[in-house]
């Protein structure tokens, strides 16, 4: 009985700990002003009929704060992804000089750095969603099971606990997140 309880709550936990997983990869693609080959991380490229990453096609390497290059292993890429740059939509305009492709990352306005917030408690709260969606299915697991009223009730608490802690961790990220996007 107990060892079903314990399987409950491991299992809960490691759902919340998919979605702290997940926000950070998340909070990766929001930029922070600072030129990064991960802001580039979610662009696909046409490569031999099929869409690949581009990390698969290409070196990406920030030289300076400002700027992203991208040295295609095949200087015939070149077009495919400066297309994919531009389709990936983060406000990008890809240059080329013939061997590579150049990016100027611009500073951000003040404006934007409040949309870039905003973005990232949007993806703070799809994580605190997830990990009271592992909580609910957790307890919804507990109550299936044949145990006494006590150790259900403590199990509960248990996962409880669990939430409040990932929730605070979630809130903890945010927090730094937000202080990376504000600092000029």
């Amino acid at each position: 009985m107990e060892e079903e309880i314990e399987l409950i709550i491991d299992s809960a936990e490691e759902g919340m700990q998919k979605a702290i997983s997940h926000l950070n990869k998340q909070l990766l693609n929001i930029r922070a002003g600072k030129a990064s080959p991960s802001m580039l991380g979610s662009v696909m490229v046409e490569y031999y009929g099929s869409l690949t990453p581009l990390n698969q096609v290409a070196n990406v390497n920030a030289p300076d704060a400002r700027t992203i290059s991208v040295q295609p292993f095949e200087k015939g890429s070149i077009p495919n992804i400066e297309k994919g740059i531009l389709q990936a939509n983060l406000g990008f305009n890809p240059m080329n000089n013939g061997d590579s492709v150049i990016i100027s990352v611009p500073p951000l306005t003040e404006e934007r750095r409040k949309q870039l917030v905003k973005q990232a408690k949007a993806e703070a709260e799809d994580a605190k969603v997830g990990v009271r969606n592992d909580r609910k299915t957790a307890n919804n697991e507990l109550k299936k099971t044949d145990v006494s009223e006590d150790l259900q009730k403590n199990a509960e608490a248990d996962i409880q606990e669990l939430t409040d802690k990932y929730i605070a961790k979630i809130d903890s990220i945010l927090e730094n997140k937000e202080k990376e996007i504000m600092t000029i």
